[in-house]
């Protein structure tokens, strides 16, 4: 043991060790009252360090728990917001920088504390900033035991449990599509950007083979569509793999954010017209403004015509296929050759959860193989099937299986289909309330497809005012004053943004479990409040 560890204060032990039973002891020693720190050295793997360890950890678990219980009091801030630089210059003794000596467990706990202080809790019933929100207490411990085993997803021989779930949840995933597990693949990636990364990438594989040994300058000049709602991560796709974002055709949608398949007819005949060579289709399930699904059947049968690669970006929509009634809005999903299904958004399991899922059995790997021969030997104990490293274009990958394991048997399929089948219905709720109330304007009036509410909201002084180029200027201001306001005062967060001719709106979606109808109605009160005297 070091010097540190043999004057271990009494500082610690007030703060809470006494509760692990340690009461001034530690194996043989008596530590007297007179040291001020403990170091993260006298932790394990440290000889003597079980104990300390112990006790360490379970202040941190106290720490975790206090600030789930805020997380789920409404009462509580969402945020205690503070400025850039003001994080950066250090607030009430949490200091950013880094130094070269060590700091104490004592003031580690405090930087802990201080953390979750000044972020964002986004398991608040009140948080509906993003597609992805809510704290499922299961799928935190799920998070945390994947923590515990740190290991890599690349071989079963280091991951064997973890890769095996994943073939599960894979397979699993695959028959909601409605895909036959022989022809099934996929793996889990970083995010669903990545996810549709991995679609583009194994559609041009499966067209122009040749890309991966000469690269793109043995290619025509390829172009891929998306509609004009589509996600932003298709340009960024094409242009980390060198298609080029000038080569990725937007298609028009309907009033209601839908790609019109006449225009990729249209769009696709026009490319070919100019010499180019189309390849790839993207079509939306749940976009992530208005919450749209495109007709994918319609767009399959165009793909068929046209032999190109259908991927549906379901990052978003992915998990309403639990939901018997909802499910028919991605018919059509089932002729797709990819899918990204993201369910860390829907189904709410803790960031970060995304599958890319193809048709194709065995496509991922001879697009992405190198056969690295220090992780992949071919003449290994066990069946090498399950070293799914080489399908990735990844070397290290997260386990991010486990956790959805462990919420799939907590809930099963019909728990999820419970949950996603309630957001659906305070979507209903949420839409109708404010169709009543004139001082609010949906930005669609028929009844949602999805979670997503689009709308704006009128102060006193525009409300009667007729709608004109002067109002809209104004109008546009509304949503991000509220916005800020919120955010200050830390009540309540919620998403706003313009979208084409329309100005700034708010964007309301429902994916958090904990959100209660009497949360809905405050934040209509709430946008009341503070925006009645803009």
């Amino acid at each position: 043991m070091n010097d540190r560890a043999s004057c271990r204060g009494d500082r610690f032990l007030r703060a809470g060790l006494s509760e692990c039973g340690w009461i001034q002891r530690v194996g043989r020693r008596r530590y007297q009252p007179c040291c001020l720190f403990l170091f993260s050295l006298d932790l394990l793997p440290s000889k003597e360090g079980k104990d300390l360890t112990k006790c360490f950890l379970l202040r941190v678990v106290n720490i975790l728990l206090h600030y789930i219980e805020k997380t789920f009091d409404v009462k509580s801030k969402i945020l205690d917001f503070h400025h850039p630089h003001q994080l950066l210059e250090g607030l009430d003794g949490f200091d950013l920088e880094l130094s070269d000596h060590p700091e104490s467990l004592e003031q580690l706990l405090v930087d802990c504390t201080d953390t979750l202080k000044y972020g964002v809790k986004t398991g608040h019933p009140r948080y509906f900033n993003q597609l992805s929100s809510g704290l499922d207490v299961i799928g935190l411990a799920g998070e945390w035991l994947t923590a515990t085993a740190n290991t890599n997803m690349f071989t079963y021989e280091i991951a064997p449990v973890f890769t095996v779930m994943e073939a599960v949840l894979l397979k699993k995933m695959c028959e909601i599509i409605g895909w036959r597990e022989a022809e099934a693949d996929g793996i889990f990636s970083p995010g669903g950007s990545i996810s549709n990364l991995y679609g583009i990438l194994v559609a041009r594989y499966k067209q122009f083979p040749e890309i991966k040994a000469k690269g793109m300058t043995v290619l025509p000049r390829i172009v891929l569509f998306v509609s004009e709602q589509g996600h932003y991560s298709i340009k960024k796709a094409a242009a980390t793999l060198g298609i080029g974002t000038d080569n990725v055709i937007e298609v028009k949608c309907d009033e209601r954010g839908k790609m019109i398949p006449a225009e990729l007819e249209k769009n696709i005949l026009q490319a070919k017209r100019k010499g180019r060579t189309p390849f790839c289709v993207v079509a939306t399930a749940g976009s992530t403004v208005f919450g749209a699904f495109d007709p994918l059947h319609d767009i399959a049968d165009i793909c068929e015509i046209h032999k190109l690669w259908m991927h549906v970006d379901a990052a978003w929509g992915g998990g309403l296929l639990l939901s018997r009634n909802h499910s028919y809005k991605l018919s059509g999903i089932e002729r797709a050759d990819s899918v990204t299904w993201n369910p860390h958004k829907l189904m709410g399991v803790p960031l970060q959860c995304s599958a890319i899922l193809t048709r194709e059995k065995g496509l991922l790997g001879a697009c992405n193989q190198m056969q690295a021969e220090y992780l992949f030997q071919p003449d290994k104990v066990y069946n090498i099937n399950f070293d799914t490293g080489d399908k990735t274009i990844q070397c290290g990958r997260h386990v991010d299986v486990f956790k959805l394991w462990l919420m799939w048997k907590a809930k099963g399929t019909y728990g999820f289909e419970v949950q996603i089948d309630r957001y659906m219905e305070l979507a209903k709720y949420f839409h109708k309330v404010l169709k009543k109330k004139d001082n609010f304007k949906l930005v669609f009036d028929a009844e949602p497809e999805f979670t997503n509410v689009c709308f704006w909201y009128f102060p006193p002084r525009l409300k009667h005012i007729p709608k004109s180029f002067e109002r809209d200027q104004e109008l546009r201001k509304i949503a991000p004053k509220i916005k800020a306001q919120m955010i200050v005062e830390g009540t309540v967060m919620l998403s706003y943004q313009p979208c084409g001719d329309k100005v700034n709106f708010f964007r309301m979606v429902f994916s958090n479990p904990a959100t209660r109808q009497t949360d809905v109605d405050y934040l209509i009160d709430e946008i009341q409040r503070l925006g009645k005297d803009l």
